[in-house]
């Protein structure tokens, strides 16, 4: 069963089409990280998604509810952390989170019970009778996020909820999605921050002019944009007699890595270096070597590499753009 399932949604403000056509399918349990430069559409899909907006076209389910048909139900089953903190600071934090508590039905006596366990569980209650003025950045990051669980949701938004945020307290996020994702919420994350994703998020949905222009596992992802040969040439002329780094060896490499990947190597004479695009998983290392050494040419280094997810999100990006244009 999806826990978000989005088909064709359409959002324009004014001139600008903010969402043009985006489809989501997003599993039950687990890290979804939603990906995209500026102007994407990433906080418009939220938005929508989390009932704040409608969109002009399409549908969207959210727990099996229907964002337009049924939007009190959604927002009973979700939890949301803006890009910015949305608690009080002239409030403790203890106090920001009774307040929700009590607006969710709760009653002051549940309502406190699950205010000092949240502040206890993400490691906030020795400030919880501080003002919230007086906490850090990232504490106060931290508190946004708890907010929005004072119900526990089935799915949870977040918004780009570590912007800002220096290493130490990115990390202490992190710690507390994961825990979320362990325990059955499913969590949709709207982030820039790649290394983010490729480390929470179990789907990667990529989204740039307002589409959806990839989804799939960080794996997928990666493998279907293959992997990387580099070959760098040894300087001069082996001792056994091997072919070194001049014109004829860089030539007898290019032969070697174009009749195994299939592609037309990149030569840089400069640096000695060939590099080719090859199929993931489509020659080992060892078969490489051993190919180079029968042709006779003496390789200081080889190397296999995946691309990155960073390389994914531009090639993924690129694309979109030159085919959308520059319109957000």
């Amino acid at each position: 069963m999806m826990a978000i399932e989005a088909a064709g949604l359409r959002k324009s403000f004014r001139k600008v089409q903010a969402l043009r056509g985006v489809d989501l399918a997003v599993p039950q349990g687990g890290v979804c990280a939603l990906l995209g430069p500026n102007g994407a559409g990433k906080t418009t899909a939220v938005r929508v998604l989390a009932t704040l907006i409608r969109p002009d076209g399409g549908t969207a389910l959210v727990a099996g509810h229907d964002v337009v048909r049924e939007p009190g139900k959604v927002r009973a089953a979700i939890g949301l952390a803006g890009q910015h903190a949305a608690v009080d600071d002239d409030l403790t934090g203890r106090e920001n989170l009774l307040i929700l508590g009590l607006m969710q039905h709760l009653g002051r006596r549940r309502a406190k019970a699950r205010s000092a366990e949240l502040l206890e569980r993400f490691g906030l209650a020795d400030a919880g009778d501080r003002l919230v003025k007086t906490w850090s950045g990232g504490m106060q990051r931290r508190l946004d996020l708890i907010a929005s669980l004072i119900v526990t949701p089935a799915v949870l938004f977040l918004d780009e909820p570590t912007t800002g945020l220096d290493p130490r307290s990115r990390s202490q996020i992190w710690s507390s999605v994961r825990s979320l994702a362990a325990e059955g919420t499913t969590v949709l994350l709207s982030t820039q921050y790649l290394e983010e994703a490729d480390r929470l998020a179990s789907q990667i949905v990529i989204i740039d002019a307002g589409r959806v222009t990839a989804q799939g596992t960080p794996d997928d992802l990666k493998n279907a944009l293959g992997s990387r040969v580099d070959v760098v040439l040894a300087d001069g002329t082996g001792t056994d007699g091997a072919v070194g780094a001049g014109s004829g060896a860089l030539a007898t490499a290019e032969t070697v890595l174009r009749g195994i990947t299939g592609s037309q190597p990149r030569v840089d004479p400069e640096r000695r270096r060939l590099t080719a695009a090859i199929a993931a998983g489509a020659v080992t290392l060892p078969e490489l070597v051993r190919r180079l050494d029968a042709a006779g040419v003496e390789a200081e280094d080889v190397s296999i590499r995946r691309p990155t997810l960073d390389e994914v999100f531009l090639a993924e990006t690129e694309t979109a753009t030159e085919a959308a244009g520059d319109t957000p």
